[in-house]
């Protein structure tokens, strides 16, 4: 009975071939005190009528079908809208991934520990089939609470790489409550953007162990994200946005520099490879909007490099070759690890 209130959140479109086993890892928590929200964005599957039977069978369980469809970010705006004003904390879970059965009931005890936390992360594994890899490490161990300012720094500086995906955090509510949009731009990314916004006045909690599993597959928005390498311009936009609240002004100005070479060197691999309109209409909005409009001089540079580094390098030219004509493995079927959550 003392247990703080936990809102649990899973915003879908069209999940019904994952949905299940992500509503059966909430319903298997060792911590009882939750609610949870399913949001279906008018699914044309068997989304709804998949979460509407498990809310037949637990009352703490509830489904909302949007009237209209929305895009990803505010759909899952619309899911933080949604949790209880009684919540003390709230917990997303994509429909294709889940949690471990340790995972609110040790993300809650690192929260309250620690009140000025704000955001609490953990360790994740992150594939499909036989592959997969350890995400969000990189904090000292035993440690559960970390200063909010220099976990922003040190991200924002490509130091650290601890703020994970929406499945491997937790929130508190009253931050999640303080914005109409939580997720506060339209960017794939939209969830470290929340994160930035939250570490400005509070700290950061970290639970030593694997609480969740993302699954990479070909239709999620990940899989978006990596083919346009979204992330370049996002970590810009998060630099230019939350940069004056943990860095220096030299210090954004050098990050800027740096973040914008690796975006043209990438950009020249894409000149080499002939990549379509839609990628280049893509990049030139996304620069335009983050303040750095495309400089086809420094593209130019960025090119001559990549070209020079293609003729002086014949052997691995050839390798990169051979290795993207070769098929990709198949991702069809996609099989829980055997990982489970330990004591830390």
């Amino acid at each position: 009975m003392n247990q703080p209130l936990v809102s649990v959140v899973t915003p879908v479109y069209n999940g019904e071939e994952y949905l299940a086993e992500c509503i059966e890892s909430v319903l298997s928590q060792t911590y009882s005190n939750w609610e949870y929200t399913i949001v279906d964005n008018v699914s044309k599957d068997g989304t709804r009528a998949l979460a509407e039977k498990y809310a037949q069978t637990d009352k703490r369980i509830k489904v909302h079908t949007n009237d209209t469809f929305l895009d990803i970010i505010a759909n899952h705006n619309k899911a933080f809208s949604m949790i209880s004003p009684a919540s003390k904390y709230c917990k997303d879970v994509s429909a294709d991934d889940w949690i471990l059965p340790e995972c609110l009931e040790r993300m809650v005890t690192v929260a309250e520990a620690n009140p000025s936390v704000g955001v609490v992360g953990s360790y994740q594994l992150s594939g499909g089939c036989d592959k997969w890899y350890l995400r969000t490490d990189g904090l000292p161990y035993p440690t559960d609470s970390f200063s909010g300012r220099e976990i922003g720094r040190k991200s924002l500086l490509g130091k650290l790489n601890v703020l994970g995906n929406p499945t491997s955090n937790f929130y508190r509510s009253d931050l999640v409550r303080r914005n109409c949009d939580f997720f506060p731009n339209e960017s794939a990314e939209a969830d470290v953007s929340a994160i930035y916004n939250c570490l400005k006045d509070s700290d950061f909690g970290f639970v030593h162990q694997v609480c969740s599993c993302e699954r990479l597959h070909a239709g999620q928005i990940t899989k978006t994200s990596q083919g346009f390498n979204a992330y370049l311009s996002s970590k810009l936009s998060d630099l230019r946005n939350y940069g004056s609240y943990f860095l220096t002004s030299a210090e954004i100005a050098a990050r800027t520099e740096e973040l914008l070479d690796d975006y043209y060197r990438f950009l020249a691999i894409a000149v080499v490879n002939f990549r379509n309109d839609k990628f280049w209409n893509y990049h030139k909005k996304r620069l335009q909007e983050v303040g750095h409009p495309l400089h086809r001089g420094r593209l130019a540079a960025a090119v001559c490099a990549k070209v020079a580094d293609l003729a002086f390098n014949p052997k691995e030219t050839v390798g990169r070759i051979l290795r993207r004509r070769k098929p990709a493995p198949s991702s069809d079927a996609v099989s829980r690890p055997t990982a489970a959550v330990g004591n830390s």
